[in-house]
């Protein structure tokens, strides 16, 4: 019997980090093509980079992403947030472990990422496709992809 994505809503960060921590522990079904330390180590490296500055978006696609950034980002942005990731959106392919990694390490490297986050109290690095936005935004941001991602595995 094939396994549903689940609809998450996470209301913190803490949240976030109980929810594969519960997914460690209890062995977990795959609902998408990704196992928990891929989907542990691409939320961390994305909950790292509004700290420590996103990848460098290569050449070629630059004036792309400026374009969507300046004209319909915060809409996009805004969208996210009331609506969540939609299955299928495309990711940058260097975020995304190699499946088989070890998912305790990239569930322990999420819960570093976490509080990293929660503790920083400087600017928020803009994003390359949604802009400049203030750290409660770039929370809830991480909060909706987080929903996205866990919501393919299921705790036995």
């Amino acid at each position: 019997m094939p396994v549903e994505r689940r609809k998450l809503s996470f209301a913190s960060l803490d949240e976030v980090v109980a929810e594969a921590e519960n997914l460690l522990a209890r062995g977990y079904d795959r609902a998408g093509n990704w196992d928990l330390a891929q989907v542990a180590g691409h939320l961390a490296n994305w909950l790292s980079y509004p700290v420590e500055g996103f990848p460098k978006v290569p050449l070629v696609l630059r004036p792309v992403v400026w374009l969507v950034r300046t004209t319909a980002g915060k809409r996009m942005r805004d969208g996210v947030l009331a609506n969540g990731f939609a299955p299928g959106t495309r990711t940058v392919p260097e975020t995304v472990p190699a499946a088989g990694g070890d998912a305790a390490a990239a569930v322990a490297r999420l819960r570093e990422a976490v509080e990293r986050l929660k503790a920083h109290a400087g600017p928020i690095v803009p994003s390359p496709l949604f802009g400049p936005m203030d750290k409660d935004t770039a929370v809830r941001l991480q909060l909706r992809h987080c929903e996205h991602h866990l919501g393919f595995l299921t705790a036995k």
